[in-house]
């Protein structure tokens, strides 16, 4: 609440309540300090039933009320104790029920790791406004890469756990290792070196970079905050992974690759398509196969059968013209008789007679001609057709799983006559159905199946 008054000199001046000072106080506070760094001593630390910390944070030349509420310090990684050194990053606010000035942490670390923090934050924010972050320059990974490249310290745990998690998932993914200290003097200049060897290699080259070590401190973790390591990855024509550390952990490779994945697991789950679903897409691209297969023979055998029905026997046709021209020529005698059985057209009968048996035997030519042509043509026309008819067949032929297992393969099916594909799926004991080209055969397997292991570079 505000008022007005008036003083002996006759100025007005304005009268606060204290809850209103205090909330300006806490007003101008949190707006002038949003966010700061303060290091100092931890003292008279202790942890209430509600999980909240309480502190002072104390130097030289004073002290510091400071609070971290449950929720924030769940992610400290260390437990604080009174004489401690840390480095805490919070806002500066104002308790408004008492008028306390306090400090609420946000994050804290033991002050060792501050000098590292700040570069590590103050990198982050210049490449950050130079662009490298953006998600525009970012990269899709390919669906299914045909050659991984993994830069990472081959005697790490990291390396186990991406190579068990990939021969589980796709062993069929060709792996290569480009060896690299993770942490150490030399550990920028030899990841700046594999990233560009990754990039030079092509026989053959490869689809995508796996980043990645295991989990560690802050200064563990240095070499993946450094500018050379960020450049060579943003500079990279092949899409990188990032899988550094613990999901917790974040460096500024994780900002610059194409993909951050919280742990190494992670990253080749996502590298990896899983072996099961391709299985079921090639068994339904299968089936698809199969029944195109049967739709095209049953369409050729209609047509065979359609081009059947309209072809006729020449020999037939032949025979039926024959048949009709002799049954036509006395009834065109007997009429040109009764049409001239006057006197005086004897002779022209005679001559018409004659006339007419030339027409008729030059017509009995000429159909005989045609006749032959006729055959001639449709015979022809039915090698056509047939050799036509062959040549679908032995396409069909040629896209069968049959013609397939003519050649000597066979295909094995297990009791659920599901087929079996890779000798991962069979076990001691199973019993399995065989189909050969000509017959089926029962079988118990007798032993494991011996799996090849995984070609290393």
């Amino acid at each position: 609440m505000i008022r007005q008054t008036s003083e002996s000199d006759g100025s007005n001046a304005e009268i606060l309540s204290v809850s209103d000072l205090n909330k300006a106080a806490k007003s101008l506070l949190e707006g002038h300090f949003p966010m700061v760094f303060v290091e100092g001593e931890i003292s008279n630390f202790s942890v209430p039933a509600s999980g909240h910390w309480y502190l002072t944070l104390k130097d030289e030349g004073g002290q510091l009320r400071t609070a971290m509420f449950r929720n924030r310090n769940q992610r400290v990684r260390f437990k604080p104790r009174n004489g401690l050194k840390v480095l805490i990053r919070g806002k500066i606010s104002l308790y408004e029920a008492r008028g306390e000035y306090q400090f609420i942490a946000e994050h804290m670390e033991e002050a060792g790791e501050g000098e590292l923090r700040r570069a590590f934050e103050a990198l982050k924010q210049r490449l950050q406004t130079e662009g490298l972050f953006n998600e525009a320059r970012k990269r899709a990974l390919p669906a299914l890469p045909k050659h991984l490249a993994i830069i990472t310290s081959p005697t790490g745990a990291a390396i186990r756990d991406v190579l068990s998690v990939l021969n589980r998932r796709f062993p069929a993914l060709n792996c290569t290792i480009i060896p690299s200290q993770v942490q150490g003097d030399e550990a920028t200049q030899q990841i700046v070196a594999a990233l560009e060897t990754a990039n030079a290699f092509d026989e053959p080259g490869f689809d995508a970079i796996l980043l990645t070590r295991g989990g560690g401190s802050l200064e563990d973790l240095w070499t993946f905050n450094t500018e050379p390591v960020a450049l060579a990855i943003a500079n990279s024509r092949v899409p990188v992974v990032s899988a550094i550390g613990h999901e917790s952990d974040f460096t500024i490779a994780d900002f610059v690759a194409d993909l951050r994945a919280a742990t190494p697991s992670a990253a080749a789950e996502i590298l990896a398509p899983d072996q099961t679903d391709w299985m079921q897409q090639f068994d339904g691209l299968a089936q698809r196969l199969t029944r195109a297969q049967g739709s095209q023979l049953r369409a050729a055998q209609a047509s065979v059968q359609s081009l059947t029905r309209r072809l006729r026997n020449p020999s037939q046709t032949l025979a039926q013209m024959n048949e009709r021209l002799e049954r036509l020529q006395p009834r065109l005698l007997t009429t040109v008789k009764r049409a001239l059985q006057h006197p005086e057209l004897d002779r022209l009968e005679k001559q018409m007679n004659t006339g007419i048996e030339q027409q008729l035997k030059q017509a009995q030519t000429r159909l005989s001609s045609l006749s032959g042509r006729q055959a001639e043509l449709i015979q022809r026309q039915l090698i056509d057709e047939r050799s036509n008819l062959q040549r679908l067949a032995g396409q069909l032929n040629a896209l069968s799983p049959l013609a397939v297992m003519e050649r000597g393969f066979s295909l094995i099916r297990d009791e659920a006559q599901t087929v079996i594909g890779r000798a991962v799926q069979l076990r001691a004991d199973q019993a399995v159905t065989i189909d050969f080209s000509d017959g089926t055969a029962n079988a118990i397997i007798q032993s494991e199946p011996t799996l090849k292991e995984e070609e290393s570079p």
